[in-house]
Order: structure tokens, then sequence, then C-alpha cells
């Protein structure tokens, strides 16, 4: 039955979306700006808090206008004509406003939760990417660059300094400008030619340290400049001054936690980081920067237009074959699709409820620069003569919970998608001596940033890591992640007898889900002996229940280590006491 809808009755509801999201931003804004506070307190047990809390706070609102949409305006799934009403005044409201499409966003979260959409609706949602709107409303400090640096970065430390004084300035402002010099010097580059610095208007801050992220112009070529600052307890200093792209990226990486700050514009600060990072795709810099739903929203029209642009088949993704997961990829675009089999091979033994759970722990959790960040999708459609016919017949028959196909559509009712790494024991085949041996001890690494940061991966085969295109090893099979607080970590019981063989692979030590034997640890490294001995010299302790306890009973007691994205600075990690 057709309703009939006063104008009155369309701009109210449009309202209600747009006060919903207005709402939301707010409370976003206050979490992000409690960010200072944390750092000038070294309150990080609190910004760690803050994390998971800024996270759930958005799908909190969407749930909440969805209702008062249902109870006061009876929108519902048979509104169609009414809704697409709703979409047209809303959308003709927010035309040039800046960061207009993180609301539009908001709306089609709302759009699609009433409407159950599959793939997408024009006449529902926003389809087109929006405008840039407000790209040149973002508050920047500018420097004009004259020949003694010094006093320019001065300038720069006053401006932004914060409630709790510097340690040194002088010693901070001598160490900014001769690495501004080293840097000219290393690329050939005439500092007295740049012809200023410009930063963003707001700091930010992730984990232990506070950042300035700037460039500096030079002509017509612009160079990343990001100065991080630490609170050593006893003052605030500057620890790094990180100028090459590489350091720069990796700082701004999908493995590391969202950052919270506050420009005036998310859009054209996204835009002025595009320019220091012109690789690093743009739905991941909104996602780095804490807004992961216009991330999302970023990743899959980039997608979609690169799918329409080419020809070749999504194929399983290389490497083993997941006992939970079904992996699979399209070859030309750098993203995996994860979707949940309905029957999992032994020995796992968890469920589908229960794998959910973990992805979400990720997704709120520090990410140490060690986890891929993983963006969780519903009724996705893709065409299935895309599909390599092999992969086809294994989706459709092992994943039926997670895919169904729908005419010339498979549509993923549930599907986690991934930035693409290389699997690490494919990586350790086909990479050199040396380029292996390196990959052995970072993948060591990673187990004790992840296990600093209260992360116990469960599963520690070579094939759950991966190589980025940087050489960093990450974690990204996140169905048996635990808690390492939660955990038991034990010594391996004296055999009983002179026949009994502890080390024996059919052999249960497990006395409950939580008991972790680190002395099997060693089972699971599939090394030749120079990559095994190469591992037992730097991170033997991991096979120790004492390293695993001494980390669990730090943890217990407050401290908090914070890994470091970068090692400009001598410091890889700090420890401190929240």
């Amino acid at each position: 039955m057709k309703l009939d809808h006063s104008h009155s009755e369309i701009a109210r509801a449009a309202q209600l979306v747009y006060d919903g999201f207005a709402h939301y931003n707010k409370q976003f804004k206050r979490i992000t700006a409690r960010a200072r506070r944390r750092f000038e307190q070294r309150d990080w047990k609190g910004q760690i808090q803050d994390i998971g809390e800024r996270v759930e706070l958005y799908d909190k609102w969407v749930h909440k206008i969805h209702r008062e949409l249902i109870n006061s305006f009876h929108v519902g799934s048979n509104n169609r004509e009414l809704w697409s009403e709703i979409r047209d005044f809303f959308g003709t409201r927010l035309e040039n406003v800046p960061d207009a499409g993180f609301m539009k966003t908001f709306f089609n979260s709302i759009s699609r939760r009433i409407f159950g959409t599959v793939g997408t609706d024009a006449n529902l949602e926003f389809v087109q990417p929006p405008p840039d709107e407000g790209v040149e409303s973002l508050a920047k400090r500018r420097y004009p660059c004259w020949e003694n640096l010094e006093d320019v970065f001065l300038r720069v430390l006053k401006d932004f300094e914060f409630r709790i004084p510097f340690i040194d300035i002088e010693a901070d402002i001598t160490k900014m400008a001769a690495s501004v010099r080293d840097y000219g010097r290393r690329w050939n580059l005439d500092t007295n030619s740049f012809q200023r610095f410009e930063f963003i208007d707001s700091h930010f801050f992730q984990g232990a340290r506070a950042y300035l992220v700037g460039r500096i112009l030079d002509g017509g070529q612009r160079y990343p400049m990001v100065v991080a600052f630490e609170n050593t307890g006893e003052g605030i200093r500057v620890d790094a001054v990180l100028l090459e792209e590489r350091q720069v990226s990796n700082v701004f990486s999908y493995t590391r936690s969202y950052y919270f700050t506050d420009p005036t514009s998310v859009v054209a600060a996204v835009h002025f980081l595009h320019t220091i990072l012109p690789d690093k795709p743009i739905d991941e810099l909104y996602t780095v920067l804490g807004r992961l739903r216009q991330g999302k929203t970023e990743r899959f029209r980039v997608f979609s237009d690169h799918l329409n642009k080419t020809d070749d088949l999504f194929v399983h993704a290389d490497g083993d074959r997941g006992l939970v997961m079904q992996v699979f990829t399209l070859k030309s675009f750098n993203l995996v699709f994860k979707v949940i089999r309905d029957q999992f091979g032994y020995p796992k033994n968890t469920t589908r409820e229960e794998v959910m759970s973990k992805y979400r722990l990720v997704s709120n959790h520090d990410h140490a620069g060690r986890l891929i960040d993983t963006q969780e999708f519903r009724n996705l459609t893709l065409p299935v003569n895309r599909f390599e016919e092999k992969l086809l017949i294994e989706l459709l028959e092992g994943t039926t919970e997670s895919i169904h196909r729908n005419g010339d559509n498979l549509v993923l009712n549930h599907v986690y998608i991934e930035r693409r790494v290389r699997p690490l024991n494919l990586y350790i085949r086909e990479a050199s001596e040396s380029a292996g041996r390196a990959a052995i001890l970072d993948y060591g690494q990673a187990i004790k940033d992840l296990a600093e940061t209260n992360i116990f991966p469960g599963d520690l085969l070579l094939k759950n890591f991966g190589v980025t295109s940087s050489g960093r090893v990450v974690f990204y099979d996140y169905d048996e992640v635990a808690l390492v607080t939660e955990c038991r970590f034990r010594e391996l019981p004296e055999p009983a007898d002179d026949d009994f063989d502890l080390m024996d692979t059919g052999t249960t030590h497990y006395i409950s889900p939580n008991d972790i034997f680190p002395e099997e640890f060693i089972k699971f490294l599939s090394l030749d002996a120079v990559q095994r001995a190469a591992f037992m010299e730097v991170h033997g302790d991991l096979l120790t229940a004492g390293y695993w306890r001494e980390v669990k009973n730090r943890r217990l007691r407050g401290e908090i280590t914070q890994v470091i994205p970068y090692t400009q600075s001598n410091i890889r990690q700090s420890a401190v006491a929240a």
C-alpha cells in the first residue's frame, strides 16, 4: 500500500538522519579530543580503551537512527518511494558542504539496514563518489623557509606546544634542522631553495607518540615531513624526524592502529596526505584516520571501477588452503576476500560466531604494525562469470552461509576484505638466503610485538603470516587469536616413563583450551637448518613458558609496552606503566 507522506515528514526524516550523524560525529570528536590529554598524562591504557569505544560508535548510532525511523516515520522495506524522496531531499541539502561524503555514507548504512540491499541501489543510496567538497578548507600552518632553519623550527614547536613543557627545546630544533639538512645532502637537494614547510593544524596521536604531519615545498616538488614527539615523563621531546616516503608510509600503514586527530576537514586531510604518499590508496588513508566506514566506501568504489575495466578471473589466493576460511583474489588487484566455511577442517573446533568475535576483537585492538586491517562487508555482489569454475564450485558447495547465487551474480552475504600479502611460507622458499633469514627473524619479532600488545596469535604456522611489499612480516589469520592475559603458559609435563614421547605430534598436552605449551612451538617452524638456527639464536625465548608468563604478568600489573612504527630513533619500543 502506498502511503502519502508530506513534504514536512520527508524533511523531518532527512533531518533525523542528519542529526544522527551530527551526534555520532560529536561523540567521535569528543573521544578523539581525549587523545591529547591521554598523551600528556601518559594514559596509554585509556587510549587503548578509546580505540574500541570509537570503533563501536558508528554502528551504535546507525542502529539508533534506524529504530527511530521505523518507530516515528514507519519507514520499512516496503517504502522504497518514500525513502528515495528522503534520499533526494537529504542530498540536495549537502551540496558543497565539507565532508558531506561522510554524511552520505551514514545515510547509506541506514538505508542498507532498512532494505537489506544486495549490491547497490541508486534509488535508495548514494552510489556516485562525492565531489571533493572542502579540499581547500584544511587548516594548515605555513612557515616560509629562510636560511636559518633553527628559527623556523623554533616557531613550529612554539605553535604546536603541549601543556607539558619540552625537556630541551634547543636540542629539538637542532635535531630537526640537522635532519632536514642531512636529507638534502642524501638526495642532492639545496635546502636553501626550499620555499616553505606546511603542517596540518592538528596533532596526530597514536600509541605513545604524537605527530606533526607536514610537507616541504620545493618548487613543484613536495616532500613529506613528519615529526614524532615522545612524552618521557620528564617532559616532551622530539623523538624522530621522518622525511623518507617509506618511513612515513609505514607510520600510516594498513597494519597500524587508527589515529586520533581532528583536522578541519578529514577529506582535505586525506588529500594532503596523498600529496606526500601518492602510492597510498585513498581508502587506507580514511581508515587510518579512524573513518572506517568511509574507508570501506572508497575501497568498494575503487575496486568496482577496477572490476569493470578488467576481465581476469577471481582465483584461489596463493598459499595453503585455510581450514576455516575460503580465500580468493583477483590477481590484478591487491585485495583478498575471505569467507567463512560451513564446516571447519580438523583440528579446528571453533564456531562461526567465535570466528566473527575474533575478527571484532582485532578490529578494536592495537594493531601494533603486525595485524592487517580487515573490513567486514555484507551483501556484496560479484558477477559469476568472473570466477574460475573450480573456485565457484567450492564456494557454492562449502560456504553456503556466507555466499549464494542470484542469477548472474554471486552474493557475498558476509565477507572480510583485506590487503593481499605474500604468505611467509611461500616467501622464504622464493627469497634469497639473506632475505629469507631477515623474514624469519622479523616473524619472531612480529610474535613479540603482538605479545606486547596482549595478543597471542594462537596458530603460529608460517602460512598464517605474510610479508608486505616493504618486507615487513604481519599476521592475518585471526580465528584463534586470544589475549595473552587469558592464556596459561606452562612447561611440558615430565614423561611418565621412557617410552612416552612428549614431542610426538599425536600426543595431546592441553588440559584446557587456554593452556599453552611454548616448547611445542618448534613444531610450527618449517624451516631449514640455517633459518632455524638463526631463529633460535634471536628468538629462542619464545619457546619458553617463562618468557610468556613475564609478558602476561607485566600486562596484569598494568604495564603497557608501545610498539613504535619507525626505526629512526634508537628506541624500538617504549615500556611504560599505565
